[in-house]
């Protein structure tokens, strides 16, 4: 091989951090965020205004899970967020869940700040909603299930060392409140019946709480309706018509 000869031009792999804030498709947002700390505003499919958000498999929080786990982690969805929120390029959000709970701190972080958004939101579950993954299906303005998929309901877990005094029952108490009363204020579901569901001992094996299954979780008052894509995104699309005539 002659070595005088040219090599082939190379892909600039480079990018600039000013390159990715400007118009780049909503692929490359979670990347932004991993590797510069930024987001770029996602981008809704041309001739929509929707963008669509998946909160699936475990929340990750403050601790790393194992590279195995399908993850969800706070620190791509919360800058997301704001970015929707400032976007002039999108009207709503849907948000499709299909989640086993996971880190209870992040998971009422994502929903505190989908319920503070200024832009109709609509949540389906497909799957499940389980664990804390029930803040997150409650937290949107309105709420569809598939009629398949199951909402597990459960006081809050600890693993790892825990003292057994007074104070761990407070801590554990206080927190279990916050998940409560957020979910409370987002449905119609009363405290009462909430703790029913919560501590019921005659539904999970070696444990406490109960599993809802799509028309159960409705006639509880925690969703609003049975339903699929398709009525997902209809009703998203009229909460979005409502506000555009509002503000008109």
């Amino acid at each position: 091989m002659d070595n005088n000869q040219p090599h082939p031009q190379q892909p600039n792999q480079q990018v600039q951090l000013g390159q990715l804030d400007k118009g780049q498709p909503a692929g490359n947002t979670a990347n932004n965020i991993k590797e510069f700390g930024s987001t770029s505003t996602p981008v809704p499919p041309k001739g929509s205004s929707i963008h669509c958000m998946t909160i699936i498999g475990q929340i990750e929080g403050h601790m790393i899970l194992p590279p195995q786990n399908k993850t969800t982690k706070y620190e791509h969805i919360l800058p997301q967020l704001a970015a929707i929120e400032q976007s002039e390029e999108i009207d709503g959000l849907l948000l499709v869940l299909n989640t086993v709970g996971g880190d209870v701190e992040a998971g009422l972080a994502i929903a505190e700040m989908i319920s503070s958004m200024s832009k109709p939101s609509v949540s389906l579950i497909l799957g499940g909603g389980h664990s804390i993954g029930v803040p997150l299906s409650v937290c949107a303005d309105y709420s569809y299930i598939a009629s398949t998929a199951t909402m597990t309901i459960h006081p809050i877990r600890m693993t790892g060392m825990v003292v057994g005094g007074p104070q761990t029952y407070e801590y554990f108490n206080k927190m279990q409140e916050r998940i409560s009363n957020f979910i409370t204020a987002h449905t119609s579901v009363t405290k009462e019946r909430l703790n029913e569901l919560l501590y019921n001992t005659n539904e999970l094996a070696n444990d406490v709480g109960t599993v809802l299954i799509g028309s159960d979780a409705v006639k509880n008052g925690l969703i609003k309706e049975v339903g699929g894509l398709q009525q997902a995104l209809s009703k998203l699309k009229k909460l979005i018509q409502q506000k555009k005539e509002g503000v008109e």
